[in-house]
């Protein structure tokens, strides 16, 4: 077991957990002054067999991370926002997220809104940096329906007859990062929500639209079809059906995909040493022709919790040195979670996944986790929730070649995984 840094490791975990509590409890005393707190974080005591990682085990498909005791990593997301009333019923907002992330900051949000306007009362309009992650499935850690963190303007939540309408025009740029030639890329989001298909099922639609300049590939549209069923089969059993499709440089969730990676600098020591500035070319990336089916079932039948995934992804290469090469992606696993009072509960979390790529052996992962927790509540997302937990992973042959460069250094086929670590959102 890796135990050098656990001084260091402890000191991050206190300093993770007293983070926490204290955006907690900042979050109730500032709603009292009008200030809306909203927010993540995660961190804790890390540690693991050997000198394996003490996190991120997957395979590298967007639905493959099964994350309990798998993360590894330290951050925290803290927004805070205002809505000013204007008269006459309208208002306008001003948010900011800054975020740190194992020593990175940055940050993710940074916009103001407007509403309430006479001819669409019910619409918000925005414009800035703003996150718009429309659905997850929490326990692979992946918003399957995202806009994502890139500067923009648009509209949310008009009333158009049975459903509502919201429209997102977006650049390639971020505030962390503006982007260079190649990548002068724009995104158009179109968000069709709210649809009652049948008793008790929601459907929403969302369509992507990508323009650029790219050496490989082409722009690039998408589709996702989402749709949500309460009291599915039986009584507060929960749905959640994914059906999305792409090509070009549009992404399956709805961002872009595969952006030109833009020119870098290197110094380079010439003769008589002599340092000398070098400008190293755009990096093209190829696009890609993607479809994926996600089914989620998430559940709370009194002191039992639990949700599950069933995924398939299929990719084929759109252009460059891949060109026409396909990735299967296969994840099936599932949390569980048993209060055994109203602070204390047994997790278990078990993944299986797969990944086939054209003249490739099939790599597959496995990963178990145990992790008895304390929250504040005892249904299955209460939380802050601070658990101890021990996690097994194992990965065949194929897997290990594929990987040999990270988590599989050394021919490294099991890694066995031990922490503390607490989650909290708010």
């Amino acid at each position: 077991m890796n135990t050098s840094n656990a001084p260091q490791r402890l000191r991050q975990a206190s300093i993770a957990a007293a983070a926490a509590l204290a955006c907690l409890s900042a979050a109730q005393a500032a709603e009292v002054a009008g200030l809306e707190l909203y927010g993540y974080t995660r961190g804790g005591f890390y540690s693991s067999s050997g000198d394996a990682p003490r996190g991120g085990y997957t395979l590298g498909g967007d639905a493959q991370k099964f994350r309990l005791g798998n993360e590894g990593d330290h951050g925290l997301e803290f927004g805070i926002g205002k809505t000013f009333e204007a008269g006459n019923g309208l208002k306008f907002g001003a948010y900011y997220m800054p975020t740190v992330w194992n020593g990175d900051h940055g940050t993710d949000e940074a916009y103001g809104t407007l509403s309430g306007l006479p001819f669409a009362p019910e619409a918000e309009f925005w414009a800035g940096q703003r996150r718009l992650r429309l659905q997850d499935v929490h326990i692979v850690d992946k918003f399957f329906a995202d806009y994502g963190d890139n500067l923009g303007a648009g509209m949310r939540g008009m009333q158009l007859g049975p459903v509502k309408l919201g429209v997102g025009l977006f650049t390639s740029d971020s505030i962390n990062n503006h982007v260079s030639r190649p990548n002068q890329a724009s995104r158009l989001n179109v968000d069709l929500s709210d649809y009652a298909l049948n008793p008790g099922g929601k459907l929403r639609v969302t369509f992507t639209k990508v323009f650029g300049g790219f050496q490989y590939g082409h722009d690039g549209v998408g589709v996702s079809l989402v749709h949500n069923q309460a009291d599915f089969i039986v009584p507060n059993l929960k749905n959640a059906l994914f059906v999305q499709a792409a090509n070009g440089h549009a992404a399956l969730s709805g961002q872009f995909f595969g952006l030109d990676n833009p020119a870098t600098t290197s110094l380079v020591v010439g003769a008589g040493g002599v340092v000398n500035t070098v400008t190293n070319p755009p990096t093209p990336n190829a696009g890609q022709k993607s479809w994926r089916v996600i089914d989620s079932l998430s559940w709370q039948q009194g002191r039992f919790g639990g949700q599950t995934i069933a995924a398939y992804q299929h990719a084929k290469a759109d252009g460059g040195p891949n060109d026409g090469v396909v990735t299967k992606d296969i994840s099936l696993g599932g949390r569980v979670s048993y209060a055994v009072t109203d602070h204390f509960k047994l997790l278990a979390e078990a993944g299986t996944t797969s990944r086939a790529v054209d003249g490739q052996p099939t790599q597959r992962l496995h990963k178990l986790t145990i992790a008895p927790a304390l929250a504040l509540g005892p249904e299955f997302f209460s939380r802050p929730e601070l658990r101890l937990y021990a996690t097994r992973v194992k990965w065949n042959d194929a897997a290990a070649a594929a990987n040999a460069g990270g988590f599989a250094a050394g021919g490294r086929t099991s890694a066995t995984l031990f922490g503390v670590q607490i989650e909290a959102w708010w």
